[in-house]
């Protein structure tokens, strides 16, 4: 068994093996964060900036000889603290594997590396009539290796699902080095346990996705796009849960509150609030997008106290600025602890209804949007940027959200994952007996227990 070495050695073992090491200490600041705004919980050793598998299975080599631990990371766009450094740790970027390795059109499959940017692949698949279907509101900066760790989702997934109904197959770097290849490379395949799906979501803590074989879809040829205005966000949210009630599948459902539209307008200029205590933004595409969005009226407008359909494209980019510059305008004025609870979509009013008490009980200002057409709400909770710590009520604010999800049947989270910062609630959702399993599946994959320790788990 090797010992463990000290950091001076480990890093002379990795400049020795592996191209791309650094130590210098504003790289290390710049990589040992992410999106979330909590601080990282140690001192990284050393950052490796991978540009080849050959880097990746060398530094999980190393690692796990030496029990160091590694953090991978990729454009450290996450929410949830899934790639802040450890004590001790490599950071292990693989933001450089950024290339599209192939698009086949026939088959509408991509082969990735895990550094892709998300919009990128769909940019490349427009050009053949396709697109990459995920569409997180990162998705112009995140990297399809951070959206396959943490399972992200976005507006689009309503219809089209979230990033594990587009991985076919992955291929990953275990925690000894071995590259492993789950999956197929063709849309339908049964054959072993479904390996893939046990990476997608794991938060860079079973394995590095090192590449990864993806699902594209035809481009739909019609969008349209409507948007409904409400007197409160409890008859938005009602109005969402009967668009599901009429069998109706739009491709984007989106709903704002009151106080989101409030920050917009502060942020951007415009006269949202004015309008009305809520807005729903919905989408149909495809052959049938006419007599869809006309159904999508019909339901929206019995409560509606306006209503409206996008007679263009400019028109229609306009109804969705609101919803895109959500979070960047709340980010203008503070801090933002940004949640991600799913409740069934039947209680959604009462999860909206709930935060609303929350910001009141505990004073503090929370901002709430909601991918409505799958229950996804992401309650922002925002304070003065210029304070050192997190306020208690913040945290109180925070807490009492997980627990409002858990009470009305619903997940801590939705798409960001768990990361550093939901631990304790991933406990309370799954119970010991999940947990337990969960844990004895880490020890197999990773018995040093060296792949970004203290996350998810």
């Amino acid at each position: 068994m090797t010992e463990p070495a000290s950091d001076q050695a480990i890093v002379a073992l990795l400049r020795a093996r592996v191209p791309g090491v650094s130590t210098d200490p504003a790289a290390l600041a710049a990589h040992a964060t992410d999106r979330s705004g909590a601080g990282a919980p140690g001192r990284p050793v050393a950052l490796v900036r991978a540009t080849s598998v050959a880097d990746v299975q060398e530094t999980m080599r190393l690692a796990h000889a030496h029990r160091v631990p590694v953090v991978p990371r990729g454009a450290g766009s996450g929410v949830a603290g899934g790639a802040l450094a450890t004590e001790g740790a490599i950071v292990l970027d693989l933001s450089a594997m950024d290339r599209i390795l192939s698009l086949d059109p026939l088959d509408e499959v991509a082969v990735v590396e895990p550094g892709v940017v998300t919009a990128g692949l769909d940019a490349a698949a427009r050009e053949h009539g396709l697109m990459y279907a995920p569409d997180p509101a990162s998705g112009a900066f995140s990297t399809l290796g951070g959206n396959i760790a943490t399972n992200a989702g976005g507006m689009r997934c309503v219809k089209y699902g979230v990033t594990r109904e587009a991985v076919l197959g992955l291929d990953v770097v275990l925690a000894d080095g071995r590259l492993l290849r789950t999956g197929r490379r063709t849309v339908k395949g049964v054959a072993g346990l479904d390996l893939t799906s046990l990476f997608v979501g794991s938060e860079g803590t079973l394995g590095v996705v090192v590449g990864a074989a993806l699902r594209l879809r035809p481009r739909p040829q019609t969008t349209l796009t409507v948007a409904a205005g409400f007197a409160d966000v409890e008859d938005a949210a009602a109005a969402c849960s009967a668009v599901a009630r009429e069998r109706l599948q739009p491709s984007l459902l989106e709903l704002l509150d009151r106080a989101t539209l409030e920050v917009v307008d502060r942020a951007q200029g415009t006269d949202l609030a004015s309008r009305g205590g809520a807005l729903v933004i919905a989408q149909a595409d495809g052959t049938g997008a006419h007599e869809e969005v006309e159904a999508l009226l019909a339901v929206l407008g019995k409560e509606a106290t306006w209503s409206e359909l996008a007679l263009d494209e400019a028109h229609a980019a306009e109804l969705l600025t609101a919803r895109r510059l959500a979070l960047p305008s709340i980010e203008t004025f503070g801090r933002a602890l940004i949640e991600d609870i799913c409740v069934p979509r039947s209680r959604l009013a009462e999860a909206f209804r709930g935060v609303e008490a929350i910001a009141a009980r505990t004073g503090v200002a929370i901002c709430s949007f909601a991918h409505a057409g799958d229950g996804n709400l992401h309650p922002i909770v925002s304070f003065d940027a210029g304070l050192a710590e997190v306020p208690a009520p913040v945290l109180e604010a925070a807490d009492a959200i997980f627990a409002l999800a858990l009470e009305l049947g619903g997940t801590v989270t939705g798409e960001h994952g768990i990361g550093l910062l939901k631990r304790d609630w991933l406990a309370r959702e799954v119970g010991p007996e999940s947990l337990a399993v969960q844990a004895d599946l880490k020890r197999a994959l990773d018995p040093h227990l060296v792949l970004n320790p203290g996350k998810a788990l």
